[in-house]
């Protein structure tokens, strides 16, 4: 077995002072070296394919590209999306204790159980009469026939952190590969000059925002250059791209050419392809010293646009990070997720949730009519939902968090328009009709891009790992188009 070398990469560049992503960038500006490079790669290019691990789909698939619009905290269904008379009948009730006998519940374990209203008022919307919550005028007045709303969600995890894993990567142990870097893994990039899974982060005013690990993001056990690139919304968008003052070209050069030859080196001794994955993303680095000051530049964006929008962009409003989704959508970006850390309403949830859909309602709205009128709608498939729901027993004036029954809805890519599918039981407790688990939406969703979640694994520990675990689940062929 072979020892590594005595200078290690990590310790070279520690002593250089400078960043990886700023020497990364000169490195290519010689086109020669951008050949040798992709030239060194190419064992890896040979195991992965030369779009992505999978040779080719499993099936013609009917979208390109997932944005993800994440409500971090747990929306309440119950003052959104799941309307619920009878809850409103028995406010301020017992809730009956056959309902929750037995049943997982955070902070409200051991506390009296009393019915707590929907604090909105539901109405019918579109041609569709999809029922949805007054405090969504945009989204509901001008989109609900795009909407296929899913009223029964349910999931495994009744706490933030591992529900947000277990939606993310399908499993609640860290570790495992989120979604996004599933597909790029097994689809490749379609744009050589952005990362094919971009995250951007925007924070509210109300409720509790909780915080977001950077591992909802990671590659887990896929090769790193799979992981999510987060996008600051303000400032630099990308940290570390930029060449630090004082340090010229040539220098950088220098000693990049140092680096890339040690590189080779070790990479020719232990054949880890880690190595020939840093070595591709330095030139994604120096591309995008270009491209994303581009992309981030939105002045070229017609006035109706930011209109429509509500903002002229770089604010760090989840508003700006969807029109940013979708210049990143145009430009090939596979995977778009966007957290809004604003939904954590355990009190004050009916000033709360107002705010916080007020917060996103224009944003989600604009975004569905700008891929419309652009025809990107029908091969990009959007997500909207939380980790989890909310009780509909009352947390003093909130709602604790809830994980048998919730609401999460997706639009085009080929799922129905104008359609609810499931139902969760009177009092919104329970997912009782067509239940859908958050495997059976993975699978879906993969299969609207052509891939069969069954088929579709990567060799990890002597097993076939996947997305979708090893638990019974299913393509929701109902919500398709």
């Amino acid at each position: 077995m072979l020892l590594p070398s005595s200078v290690g990469r990590r310790s070279f560049l520690r002593g250089s002072g400078l960043s990886v992503g700023s020497m990364a960038l000169t490195s290519l500006l010689n086109p020669p070296g951008i050949q040798r490079a992709a030239a060194r790669d190419s064992d890896l290019a040979n195991m992965l394919g030369a779009n992505g691990s999978l040779k080719q789909l499993h099936h013609a698939p009917k979208a390109k590209r997932i944005i993800w619009l994440y409500m971090a905290g747990g929306m309440s269904h119950l003052d959104t999306f799941d309307p619920k008379p009878k809850l409103t009948e028995l406010h301020g009730q017992p809730m009956p204790e056959s309902m929750t006998k037995g049943q997982q519940i955070a902070q409200l374990q051991g506390a009296k159980l009393t019915c707590f209203a929907p604090q909105h008022p539901f109405q019918k919307w579109g041609q569709s009469g999809q029922e949805i919550a007054n405090i969504w005028p945009e989204l509901a007045g001008k989109c609900a026939d795009d909407l296929c709303l899913i009223r029964s969600m349910h999931t495994d995890a009744i706490n933030h952190d591992p529900a947000h894993t277990f939606m993310n990567t399908g499993s609640m142990n860290s570790g495992r590969p989120a979604m996004g870097s599933w597909l790029l893994y097994g689809l490749g990039a379609q744009s050589q000059n952005l990362p094919g899974f971009v995250v951007m982060v925007s924070t509210g005013k109300f409720g509790q925002s909780q915080p977001i690990a950077a591992r909802q993001w990671h590659s887990g056990f896929l090769p790193s250059k799979y992981q999510g690139v987060e996008f600051r919304s303000t400032g630099s968008p990308v940290l570390y791209v930029d060449r630090p003052n004082g340090i010229s070209m040539a220098q950088q050069k220098d000693l990049i050419d140092t680096v890339a030859a040690m590189n080779r080196i070790e990479a020719d001794r232990i054949r880890d392809p880690e190595i020939e994955t840093r070595i591709s993303q330095y030139e994604l680095a120096f591309r995008m010293q270009t491209s994303v000051p581009e992309l981030m530049d939105i002045a070229n964006e017609p006035a109706h646009v930011l209109d429509l929008y509500g903002t002229k962009g770089g604010d760090g409003s989840f508003a700006s990070n969807c029109l940013l989704a979708r210049r990143l959508a145009e430009r090939g970006v596979r995977f778009i997720q966007l957290y809004h850390r604003d939904w954590d309403h355990h009190g004050s949830i009916k000033d709360h949730i107002k705010g916080t859909a007020a917060e996103v309602d224009r944003g989600v709205s604009a975004l569905l009519l700008d891929l419309k009128q652009r025809d990107m709608l029908k091969d990009t498939i959007v997500v909207f939902g939380s980790e989890f729901g909310r009780t509909p027993m009352a947390q003093g004036n909130g709602r604790d968090h809830h994980l048998a029954g919730f609401t999460m809805w997706v639009a085009g890519g080929g799922f129905k328009p104008g359609f609810s599918y499931g139902a969760t039981d009177e009092l919104g407790y329970h997912a009782v009709e067509n239940r859908v688990s958050v495997h059976d939406l993975h699978a879906t969703l993969l299969h609207q891009l052509g891939i069969d979640h069954m088929r579709f694994s990567y060799k990890f520990q002597g097993l076939d790992s996947k997305l979708t675990g090893v638990e019974p689940s299913r393509v929701v062929t109902e919500l398709l188009g």
